[in-house]
């Protein structure tokens, strides 16, 4: 008689379960699929979600090199018995080997540190420690920091501790000092400026590089300076929309994370045009953070911008989040950092608010 082979435990009947985040991303060929699935069956592993995708385009990038076209890219969350995946990381090598792998394994019970940096505009912020007092966003806020001291109250509510670092054109250069060492000081993996008018100094925004996003309007590179809301409202536009990217040296021009835009008509004064962009940039900071905090994909250097491809705006990354939340929001803006060449964002100045 054949002996049929004991069927794997589902997570609550593991003892003491820790889910890990498996993100990998190599050469497309047959078989990667069954490899990884096979490797977790076999050790009794539970794959609770698992989403891939194969970018086959073709062509040369925006920048003129090769695209990361012939890849493939994989994310699977698994539970196992805890710290058994210590024991597996090893055997797990020989496949990831095989099939030239760039990987890591998450786990998911460790969050990520997020420093906040604020100016005077509260409505990012606000969203954002809602969404982390309700656990929607899985974090750890140790601090926020901001270079004027209106949000303060806002931080005490919450009970993290607020650092105002008062900036003028003197003292800039200290005071960013002072701030790299504060996002050190607190450990930070991830630093999140939400709505912070200062234009970080090139030499910070390379030390934070895959480590910073910011969240602004649409309007640049048209609208620039004050008021932009009132000079799109004397223009006529009909759509709103806001940009989640990471930072970079070049003002505005990192990948681009999240997008989303709302049509508006003749009908809305500017005080409305603002109310629907606060709204919109809540929304698209808050996708762009858990996003970037549920480990899409595995680091990995761009070929052209030289930044690591988890924090790249590729459609194999918005394609896993995608089948993660199932769904695709009308009005979405897509820019794919290998196929359309950014938009120089010009700005004379530093911002200040």
């Amino acid at each position: 008689m054949a002996m049929s082979t004991p069927a794997a435990p589902r997570p609550g009947q593991l003892a003491q379960a820790s889910q890990y985040i498996l993100t990998m991303s190599c050469p497309d060929t047959i078989g990667i699929v069954a490899a990884v699935s096979g490797f977790l069956a076999k050790h009794g592993c539970f794959i609770n979600e698992s989403s891939h995708f194969g970018d086959t385009a073709g062509g040369e990038s925006a920048a003129g090199g090769e695209s990361a076209a012939g890849r493939f890219f994989m994310r699977t969350v698994f539970t196992t018995a805890a710290g058994a995946w210590k024991n597996l990381e090893g055997e797990f090598r020989t496949i990831a080997e095989r099939f030239a792998m760039e990987w890591q394994a998450h786990d998911s019970a460790v969050r990520q540190r997020v420093v906040i940096l604020v100016s005077k505009a509260d409505h990012c912020l606000s969203d954002l420690l809602y969404r982390y007092r309700t656990k929607q966003l899985r974090m750890t806020v140790p601090a926020i920091i901001s270079n004027h001291p209106d949000l303060a109250p806002l931080a005490e509510w919450h009970e993290i501790p607020f650092h105002h670092l008062p900036v003028t054109p003197q003292t800039k250069p200290e005071q960013e000092q002072r701030l790299s060492r504060l996002i050190e000081e607190y450990d930070a993996d991830l630093v999140v400026l939400a709505r912070y008018m200062q234009i970080l100094s090139p030499a910070l925004c390379e030390k934070l590089e895959g480590r910073a996003i910011n969240i602004h309007h649409s309007f640049l590179p048209s609208f620039k300076g004050a008021k932009p809301y009132h000079q799109a409202h004397e223009r006529g536009v009909k759509l709103i929309g806001a940009t989640a990217h990471y930072v970079t040296p070049d003002l505005d021009e990192g990948p681009i994370i999240e997008q989303a835009a709302e049509r508006v008509d003749h009908t809305y004064t500017p005080q409305d045009l603002i109310a629907v962009g606060r709204d919109i940039e809540n929304l698209v900071l808050a996708r762009a953070l858990r996003y970037h905090l549920e480990h899409p994909r595995p680091a990995q250097r761009h070929p052209n911008s030289g930044l690591p491809l988890d924090r790249s705006p590729s459609r194999a990354i918005r394609t896993l989040l995608r089948a993660k939340y199932h769904r695709f929001e009308m009005g979405l803006l897509i820019v794919t950092v290998y196929k359309y060449p950014l938009v120089k964002r010009a700005c004379n100045g530093a911002a200040t608010a």
